[in-house]
């Protein structure tokens, strides 16, 4: 059961890509952020009605890059996109953790990890092609929101976080209250959606938003980082796999390459401790 509800926020968010494709492409991206954000908090609330534990200060800081800053890049990236490349642009997250601890913590990789990184890069590069004619701007925001995420999970780390359930509703209340005026400033007032998008904003702010954020916070907090680093590899994989079965996206064989190198890396990197060396080296002063 455990690893049921770990599976369900990486499948839940890697439909996220097909769903802008298919129903929401015609809606501002910075109002979908509101809808997916503000609802979602909301629900949680009533459900769990109590005030955090967390300090506002880092509560809005945690808000602000979890929920308003990244929801804002996930979507522009989302837009500008194909899922295949925004998906597994965003599971670069173990290489950003990597390059994160190396530079903030002096926690140098060992040859192994540094070679791993190096391949993950390598994918990079092959995804993103020349001839590819991928949008800069796409490819930043996904980076830059992974980089984000890779911030705040250190944060939560190392913070008293108390009651999971109750951060993340408050951080979907308080990041969707703050993507309001940037919404408004970007694209004007918000128009009420058709009934026709009703159905995908319900799967958007309830499974996509409310249940995923659960599951992946409370599966954190159970299976530990190391297998729910494993259990990410299924959000690319989803996104892949919708965007080329159901959007009718195409790739050339270079990004194909690509895709594939940077699931190896990833994959490589989450092998049982016994079986890999330490991932990090102290760097000596």
């Amino acid at each position: 059961m455990p690893f049921i509800i770990a599976l369900l926020a990486p499948v839940f968010w890697g439909t996220t890509y097909a769903l802008v494709s298919l129903y929401l492409h015609d809606m501002s991206p910075y109002w979908v952020a509101v809808w997916r954000a503000l609802p979602a908090g909301i629900l949680m609330l009533m459900l769990r009605p109590r005030l955090p534990t967390l300090v506002w200060s880092k509560l809005g800081l945690l808000a602000f890059c979890n929920i308003g800053a990244f929801f804002t890049l996930l979507f522009i990236g989302a837009y500008r996109l194909p899922g295949a490349v925004a998906g597994t642009l965003g599971a670069t997250l173990p290489l950003i953790f990597l390059i994160l601890a190396w530079l903030i913590d002096k926690k140098r990789p060992g040859m192994k990890w540094l070679l791993l990184g190096l391949m993950g890069l390598g994918g990079v590069i092959l995804l993103l092609n020349p001839s590819a004619d991928l949008d800069p701007i796409g490819v930043l925001c996904m980076l830059s929101a992974t980089t984000l995420i890779a911030f705040s999970s250190r944060w939560m780390q190392k913070w008293d976080v108390g009651d999971f359930l109750v951060l993340t509703a408050w951080q979907l209340l308080l990041g969707g209250l703050m993507l309001i005026p940037l919404a408004w400033f970007m694209a004007g007032p918000p128009q009420l959606p058709s009934m026709t998008l009703v159905p995908s904003l319900i799967w958007l702010v309830i499974a996509n938003t409310a249940v995923a954020y659960w599951a992946w916070l409370w599966s954190m907090r159970n299976l530990g980082p190391e297998i729910m680093g494993m259990v990410a590899l299924v959000n690319p994989v989803v996104a892949v796999s919708l965007g080329v079965m159901i959007v009718g996206e195409t790739l050339d064989m270079r990004q194909w390459m690509g895709i594939a190198v940077i699931l190896l890396s990833l994959l490589l990197m989450k092998l049982p401790q016994n079986l890999r060396l330490n991932p990090f080296k102290k760097v000596q002063p």
